[in-house]
């Protein structure tokens, strides 16, 4: 019995290391999530986004354990699409008191309707980092 629990605690860690480890290399091929068409959410209250053409682009990059920045800006009553690109790892976040999920190497368009600060963390289990793995959306009216 111990032995089993053993075997499937080394399973896990291996798991979860080969997970937050996977890097896309140059000239390899990229994986279905990575060619998989853009998706589009309402903004919150069911309203729908406005028209792509009119949204701003708001890139965020995830590695292992940390986003490119602390802090996004965006103006409130504005559209944009927000994209996620991971460039070490498998990551996606969402956000407090926002109705915004993003997933990894995905595309959503979101209506930032109310000002604010908001946080956004990973939602990926990513290994050892994850739990701090965090940054904030400072929406500005």
């Amino acid at each position: 019995m111990k032995k089993l629990i053993v075997a499937l605690m080394a399973f896990t860690v291996v798991f979860t290391i080969a997970a937050c480890a996977k890097e896309n290399k140059p000239g390899s091929s990229p994986s279905p999530s990575a060619s998989a068409p853009a998706t589009t959410s309402p903004s919150p209250g069911g309203a729908p986004a406005a028209p792509a053409s009119a949204a701003k682009e708001l890139k965020i990059t995830a590695t292992n354990w940390k986003f490119d920045q602390a802090e996004y800006k965006v103006k409130a009553g504005e559209t944009y699409k927000v994209t996620l690109s991971s460039t070490e790892g498998a990551h996606g976040f969402q956000t407090t008191g926002l109705n915004l999920n993003v997933g990894t190497n995905k595309t959503v368009e979101y209506k930032f309707e109310k000002a604010g600060t908001y946080e956004i963390q990973c939602n990926v289990p990513c290994g050892n980092g994850h739990m701090t793995m965090k940054a904030k959306i400072v929406v500005e009216a």
